[in-house]
């Protein structure tokens, strides 16, 4: 499911029609740059459909433009109040999550008291910026509907960038080939309190149905993968790991000697 972004809206105060801007930086988890909406919090993010706006002027509401109703971004060719909470969108550069459909309304905001009633608090939804980049106005918002793919490489000189990452990038190529969403890929170094949380983002914030670790499987005193896994998961999938092993026996014998664990946390495999 595609649309397209008419207009990006931004304004330096709340409750006010926002103004048209070309183009906008979003920020992960906070918003857009210079927006009075834009914060630690989970409606980062506003979004109306130009189907609203021709909803308001069907009974008689004159005068409308975009921003009229306070939201960051006018979208066409979706209807955005159907989508259900946890959807992701996949807008210009960024990736953002729906957290609510509509809003209470405050009776005195000057919207309503410039056009005479607001669509915003029925229609309207709200987002949090999972990956930040630039929207562009005419740029393209697609429901990202397919199964979604987060990759975690796990290295020290690979987090430094003094190793270049070759195993995400493979993972990635292969997950794609089958039709897989896939999310940028997350190096962290080799430490139980990184793999751990950046784990649980994947699959607790981010919604993966499936998450890869890389890396720090074997017998290093610096190998804790399994171990942060093992942390995270609430089930045990044991028989994913031995047909791995057993598959890759075929190709070397040393790997046996790896350690790696899979299992179930909330709707992700790991």
């Amino acid at each position: 499911m595609k649309g397209k972004i008419l207009a990006i809206n931004i304004s330096e105060t709340k409750g006010v029609p926002k103004t048209p801007v070309d183009e906008a930086m979003f920020i992960e988890e906070f918003g857009i740059e210079n927006d009075a909406h834009a914060g630690k919090w989970h409606r980062q993010v506003s979004l109306l459909g130009t189907e609203s706006y021709e909803k308001m002027e069907g009974v008689g509401v004159k005068g409308l433009c975009v921003g009229k109703f306070a939201e960051n971004l006018t979208t066409e060719g979706i209807t955005l109040w159907k989508l259900p909470v946890g959807t992701l969108l996949k807008i210009g550069e960024t990736l953002q999550q729906v957290t609510q459909i509509g809003k209470e309304c405050h009776m005195g905001c000057a919207i309503r008291q410039l056009v005479g009633d607001c669509v915003m608090p029925r229609e309207g939804i709200f987002t949090r910026v999972l990956i930040g980049g630039k929207v562009r106005k005419g740029d393209e918002i697609e429901v990202i509907e397919n199964h979604r793919v987060g990759i975690i490489t796990c290295s020290d000189k690979g987090s430094k960038g003094e190793r270049k990452d070759t195993a995400g990038p493979a993972i990635r190529e292969i997950m794609e080939g089958l039709g897989y969403a896939v999310l940028p890929i997350v190096i962290v170094p080799d430490e139980k309190q990184q793999i751990k949380e950046a784990i649980t983002k994947l699959a607790l914030e981010r919604r993966c149905h499936l998450v890869f670790t890389t890396g720090g499987t074997g017998f290093s005193k610096r190998d804790v993968t399994p171990e942060a896994t093992m942390e995270v998961i609430e089930r045990e999938c044991p028989g994913i790991p031995e047909a791995m092993r057993a598959f890759s026996m075929t190709k070397t014998k040393r790997a046996m000697l790896t350690r790696a664990k899979a299992g179930i946390l909330a709707d992700s495999i790991l």
